[in-house]
């Protein structure tokens, strides 16, 4: 097996660890039961079957639209909710990623048109495809259902311990884009909302990420500097760093050595609904390894 089969055949892994952990957690979202319990019993079955989180497990509910994931104490738990589980699973930094809307609020069509959106792009990619006609795709499943895109999120591609590489695939026709390669590994990501389509940052970041090693003089910045640099340029969550690590935490930001992801909202608090699979571009179509 040369070094390009080996990184596919790590992409794969992922992806089938990740679509059997999907199946799992869906089933454990339930009214009342709390979301830190369903983020744990995920990110440790990933362990349990033999991958590494590639970013904490978002559970974002109504007009959320990511970057929530509960506290180290969380008591919250779920209502007549709409729930958006965002998971990702890597083996060696290789990324499968994917998400599913668990509706507990009672919108149905607005669940199928994220997931109407994602099944008409993947039938629509293919080598040669421009990112803008997408893009277009997507909006057009998603209108048809009489609900918008959110158009300031976008799909992604994937690369090793790189969550969000390029391109940036829209959620709406755009003038511009770039042109698919055979081979190109990349996320579709369509958000539907019965808002006015885009979200802003609400702050209250729980997820980080690494983005300089650098010197810091505090003796516990420090120490929990050790452990971050464990996840390389990965995403985790503050409560994998354990309690009691907030003034430690202030201090690696300040010095801009990790930067938080702040909870992204619907900007008039609509409903949001998401859909996300992985895959790698073919010559005549693609291959899905998070089904």
């Amino acid at each position: 097996m040369n070094e390009k089969e080996e990184i596919l055949e790590k992409y794969m892994r992922a992806g089938k660890i990740l679509s059997e952990v999907r199946a799992e957690t869906a089933k454990k979202v339930k009214k009342d039961a709390t979301l830190l319990s369903v983020a744990e019993f995920a990110e440790n079955l990933i362990r349990e079957k033999g991958g590494q989180p590639a970013f904490p497990v978002n559970i974002s509910r109504n007009d959320e639209a990511a970057h929530s994931t509960p506290t180290f104490d969380d008591k919250s738990v779920f209502g007549e909710d709409m729930v958006k589980l965002d998971i990702g699973v890597h083996i060696d930094g290789y990324i499968a990623d994917t998400a599913i809307t668990v509706d507990l609020s009672g919108h149905p069509d607005l669940v199928k048109a994220s997931e109407k959106a994602l099944a008409d792009a993947i039938k629509f990619i293919h080598a040669g495809v421009n990112t803008a006609d997408i893009g277009g795709v997507i909006e057009d499943a998603i209108t048809s259902f009489g609900y918008k895109p959110v158009i300031n999120l976008t799909g992604h591609g994937l690369a090793q311990y790189l969550q969000h590489a390029p391109p940036a695939i829209p959620n709406k026709k755009m003038p511009h884009g770039v042109v698919l390669e055979e081979g190109d590994i990349i996320a579709i990501e369509p958000f539907a909302t019965d808002g006015v389509g885009k979200i802003y940052d609400a702050g209250n970041a729980e997820i980080y990420h690494l983005v300089s090693e650098r010197p810091v003089r505090l003796p516990s910045a420090r120490k929990l500097l050790e452990k971050i640099l464990e996840y390389k340029t990965l995403p985790f969550a503050k409560r994998w760093l354990g309690s009691n690590v907030d003034f430690a935490m202030l201090a690696l930001v300040k010095a801009n050595i990790i930067m938080p992801y702040p909870i992204l909202k619907e900007v008039d608090g609509g409903l949001i609904s998401q859909a996300e699979h992985s895959l790698i571009v073919t010559a005549d179509g693609c291959e899905v390894f998070t089904k």
